[in-house]
């Protein structure tokens, strides 16, 4: 059984129309653009170097992909731009399927199981693309906090203002999450005013990371620029994780 055959099962075969059709790279990003724009060749080899998709080879060594193959790339792409998982954490998750194996949840907490992944996922995701474009209105309604509160959040810099003023611009899926936690961080009596230290720590800890992946940012071809901007996504999680074991650390104590 190939490695496509599994996550064939668990993502289903997609478009009806590639049902058993095999596609050579070009058909293939023709077929993602419309989702993802950015998607290139040099994107979707490198996803083949980092083991996310291995499509079939001809006799004279170009790249065949199936169906299924095609729904992979769309799953991985989905689950990195609106979950912003690192690969290596979406890859762990679809080797667990070619295993055989039936993880609980999605990366990221989705609680979908595998076998609904193709039709569920579609939709769930294109809310979450939706949500990625919010007016200052559809902010307040879907993150729960007061008017006046993200203006605040605005005022002291933790979610960014848009271009236009704050009640007609677009503001995106990160200022959603900012201001989901806020809202709760608000019912402990957690102000905006408390959390500019947030502000401060997530520059300093940006300004490592670009620190880091600068000599591959700066380069110009599209693969390490993918390369760095995954790089970035791994140090930030290991930021987050040894902010986290820090205070949790703290907080363990504090019961002893």
């Amino acid at each position: 059984m190939s490695a496509s055959q599994p996550i064939r099962q668990a993502l289903g075969t997609g478009n009806e129309r590639l049902r058993g059709r095999v596609l050579n790279i070009g058909e293939v990003l023709g077929e993602l653009s419309t989702d993802f724009p950015g998607i290139s060749a040099s994107k979707i080899r490198f996803l083949e170097e980092k083991g996310l998709v291995t499509p079939q080879r001809t006799a004279a060594g170009y790249r065949k992909y199936t169906t299924a193959d095609v729904e992979r790339l769309r799953f991985v792409l989905a689950l990195q731009r609106d979950q912003y998982l690192p690969l290596k954490v979406i890859k762990d998750y679809l080797d667990a399927i070619d295993r055989g194996e039936r993880p609980e949840s999605l990366p990221g907490g989705m609680s979908l199981t595998p076998r609904a992944v193709s039709e569920q996922l579609a939709g769930e995701l294109s809310a979450r693309t939706l949500a990625r474009g919010l007016t200052f209105n559809e902010l307040v309604r879907e993150s729960g906090a007061s008017a006046e509160l993200v203006k605040n959040l605005a005022n002291y810099g933790l979610i960014a203002a848009p271009e236009s003023s704050s009640e007609q611009g677009i503001y995106d899926e990160h200022s959603l999450r900012v201001a989901r936690a806020c809202a709760k961080l608000r019912a402990h009596g957690i102000e905006p005013r408390h959390l500019r230290p947030f502000r401060a720590a997530a520059d300093r800890e940006l300004g490592l990371v670009e620190s880091v992946v600068a000599p591959l940012a700066s380069r110009r071809d599209v693969a390490s620029k993918a390369r760095a901007a995954e790089t970035a996504r791994e140090i930030s999680d290991l930021c987050l994780n040894l902010h986290s074991a820090l205070v949790n650390g703290h907080i363990a104590r504090m019961e002893s």
